[in-house]
């Protein structure tokens, strides 16, 4: 029987070959990383398959970026120009979404990423996409906020301008049309 958080043979058998299209079409992401390797262990983790297809989806165009040895893992990155479509228009958390009095968004960012099962990039894992090209040149993504921060009402949100990746601070409860959110997931 078919859980809730897995994919159709047929919408598994889709995915796999976009992903494997955007991997063979962007080899500097992930160089000496064998596409058939990383297939197998997708077609092994059903509900990771799930979470590539929600990134899919929601504009995020997943890509591996890397392997992690030491966990034996891939790990994949939202890897779209800019800020998935689909995830845009949100504030950071739900406390930043309860907080609203009016004119609140459909949706937050850390919760998306929960229901996706995958996580809000951090600083780091920002400026390590950004090595790979240009994004978020027209948008901006939320990234993990510490939690000093976040305690005192602000979130943080990075982009790409002028050659350089820039991080800034807002109010958690902010919400702009060309600010959402990248994630990643380790398979």
């Amino acid at each position: 029987m078919k859980s809730e958080k897995e994919l159709l043979l047929e919408e598994s058998e889709q995915l796999l070959k976009a992903l494997k299209v955007r991997f063979e079409k962007n080899k500097n992401r992930h160089q000496n990383i064998d596409w058939n390797k990383v297939q197998l262990k997708l077609e092994f983790n059903p509900e990771k398959l799930w979470s590539l297809n929600e990134m899919e989806k929601t504009g995020g165009e997943p890509d591996v970026i890397r392997f992690d040895e030491k966990t034996n893992e891939y790990i994949f990155y939202d890897c779209s120009a800019e800020s998935p479509k689909g995830r845009r228009s949100i504030c950071y958390d739900l406390e930043a979404l309860e907080a609203r009095k009016e004119f609140k968004p459909e949706n937050n960012a850390v919760g998306m990423a929960t229901e996706m099962g995958i996580e809000l990039l951090s600083e780091s894992q920002y400026r390590e996409l950004q090595k790979l090209g240009k994004f978020d040149q027209k948008t901006s993504s939320w990234i993990k906020t510490p939690a000093e921060i976040r305690k005192l009402g602000g979130a943080l949100f990075a982009d790409y301008r002028y050659e350089t990746v820039f991080v800034y601070h807002n109010g958690a409860q902010s919400y702009y049309a060309a600010r959402g959110f990248r994630g990643a997931l380790r398979v």
